[in-house]
């Protein structure tokens, strides 16, 4: 029994322990229980008073709304009685107006009726009278009309005349001051003066002895200058001057810079000078591109086609009789405008008609033809209006004149080529020689470039060694001596040179 005991009392202690924790577990269960339901109380009171006051203030919310819809409902009500009052209003005055309109409608209708019928009756009245005095003098009105007239003449016939006569020498008068006086005022709203063109230019130089490296070793300096530019370098006893000889003043120009560049430059050789003739070369390209762009901006004239400029700025570098076609063309323009002007006709048609009508001599010893029409090719090349080439085609006669502004531009062309000083024809017939002998020379097969000199008393033609040997040089010489003595007109005699020079090129790499 005691044996037992140990295990007696560890059951005893088992089930109390097990029914004490259970016990404990049940009150503490109950505790969370009320703790729980207490707070789910609070949340579900506070929802509801929260849901109480969202209510409650929807509910004004809506009370507001709803006030403001009725207020904006009465005041759109206003709105409307208004403008139906004003309609009601605007329709009684149309209708008030159509009735006044009806109403004096209808008067001028018995007016019109009224009038229509004294009209008749004075009708009426005039053919009675004209009837009544056809049987009282026996005439009919033709009749009676033409004796008047007959009478009229006869007795005032010498004194009409008179006074026609009068008329007409007034007339006459009147108009030839008119004429005289708009071209006075053209030719003095343009006065630009007209350079004279020579044909020749001198260069200056730093001193004497820079003349001697010029000519070089044995003249090949000045042999390859006159080569390269087509020029004469004329080195006389004149103190720190060449004289550069020419007729085209182009070559003339590239000559002065190139020998301008190789005096700043020092170096002075043949390939030192083909460099600089290539250089001289691109900048008259440039200064004629700025002599065309001068020449618009003059003349008020855009929108042209860059090209054409530059074609128009070449005859900066060509003469007409003496006369500088540059300075010609721009002459032309003013005097065409201010003509236009005082007689109502195109001002911008008859300026830019005046300022290109001579376009095609910048290439006319490149293309056949007269310039005039190959100035028209040019504009219509480069997208000029038509009417710009009617009234420039017409300034030598060749076209019809098909306007006014044509009319314009020949008379304008007229008076700046009769003015005087403005040309000399001598000078024109020596370049016209000049450039003859030189076609001659480059029609032949083999010849590379030809120019003139000596004012025209030496031709020196240089041909391809390649293609004319030795032998043919001296028949090519020959040749082009006896087709010069039969087809030009020339004083005294013409030196024909023909230069072959052979050349051989290598690089060492």
């Amino acid at each position: 029994m005691t044996a037992y005991l140990p295990f007696l009392v560890g059951f005893v202690a088992l089930v109390i322990g097990v029914f004490l924790g259970y016990y404990s577990r049940q009150t503490i269960a109950k505790k969370q229980e009320g703790s729980l339901e207490a707070r789910m109380s609070k949340i579900t009171a506070d929802a509801q008073a929260k849901a109480q006051s969202t209510l409650s203030q929807a509910r004004d919310k809506a009370a507001q709304i709803l006030e403001e819809v009725k207020r904006e409902e009465q005041e759109t009500k206003k709105q409307l009685a208004r403008l139906e009052q004003r309609l009601l209003k605007k329709d009684e005055l149309f209708d008030a107006r159509e009735a006044s309109y009806a109403q004096k409608e209808q008067e001028l209708q018995q007016k019109t009726e009224q009038v229509r019928a004294i009209k008749e009756n004075v009708e009426e009245l005039h053919n009675q009278k004209t009837k009544e005095l056809e049987r009282v003098s026996g005439l009919s009105v033709a009749e009676a009309k033409q004796e008047l007239f007959s009478n009229v003449e006869k007795d005032y016939k010498t004194e009409l005349y008179a006074h026609m006569e009068k008329l007409e020498q007034y007339g006459r008068d009147e108009l030839n001051a008119r004429a005289k006086d708009i071209v006075t005022v053209a030719v003095q709203r343009y006065a630009a003066p007209q350079t004279a063109e020579i044909t020749t230019t001198t260069v200056s130089l730093p001193s004497d002895e820079i003349k001697g490296r010029i000519i070089g070793k044995e003249g090949r300096n000045i042999k390859t200058l006159e080569k390269m530019t087509g020029v004469e370098l004329i080195i006389d006893d004149t103190p720190e001057a060449i004289v550069i000889s020419g007729f085209d003043a182009v070559r003339r120009h590239i000559a002065k810079l190139t020998l301008e560049k190789l005096i700043a430059d020092g170096r002075i050789q043949p390939a030192r000078i083909e460099e600089a003739v290539m250089k001289s070369k691109e900048e008259i390209s440039d200064k004629i591109r700025e002599a065309g762009e001068a020449a618009m901006y003059d003349a008020g004239i855009v929108g042209i086609d860059p090209k054409l400029v530059w074609l128009l700025g070449r005859l900066r570098y060509r003469t007409s009789y003496g006369q500088n076609v540059l300075m010609h063309s721009l002459e032309v323009c003013h005097i065409a405008g201010a003509l236009a002007a005082e007689i109502g006709a195109d001002v911008m048609i008859a300026k830019k008609s005046g300022l290109f009508h001579d376009i095609g001599k910048a290439i006319d010893h490149e293309v056949e033809g007269s310039h005039v029409e190959i100035g028209r090719n040019l504009l219509k090349k480069f997208g000029v209006s038509e009417d710009v080439i009617k009234a420039m085609q017409s300034h030598h006669e060749e076209y019809p004149y098909e306007t006014l502004e044509s009319r314009i531009v020949q008379a304008a062309d007229a008076i700046s080529a009769a003015r005087p000083g403005a040309r000399k024809d001598t000078l024109e017939n020596y370049i016209r020689r000049l450039s003859e002998l030189e076609q001659v020379a480059t029609s032949f097969v083999g010849v590379e470039k030809a120019y003139a000199i000596q004012a025209g008393r030496e031709v020196r033609v240089f041909v391809t060694p390649e293609t004319i040997d030795d032998l043919t040089a001296k028949t090519l010489a020959h040749d082009i001596a006896n087709r010069v003595q039969s087809d030009l007109q020339y004083p005294g005699e013409i030196k024909v040179v023909v230069i072959r020079e052979t050349r051989a090129i290598e690089y060492a790499r």
